[in-house]
């Protein structure tokens, strides 16, 4: 059975949190992060380290929304 690749991401999700997978020379980058804005052909992902990514949607080969990611264990 192969993968199959979908995009299952409009401009109405933007401020939840995503991951998309895009084409890159040599490959493919995956992005998770807030779809902070999708405007003329460009998404912008906010990180969690608070880098913000551009990704044009043609390069785009995958993406669905994301639940939030589970709190990180305390230290004692």
């Amino acid at each position: 059975m192969a993968a199959r690749f979908v995009i299952a991401i409009t401009n109405q999700d933007i401020g939840a949190r995503i991951t998309t997978r895009r084409r890159v020379p040599g490959g493919f980058r995956d992005t998770v992060g807030v779809l902070e804005s999708w405007d003329s052909g460009v998404l912008k992902i906010r990180k969690k380290d608070g880098t913000l990514v551009e990704i044009f949607e043609d390069a785009l080969v995958a993406a669905k929304v994301v639940p939030a990611a589970p709190p990180r264990p305390r230290r004692t």
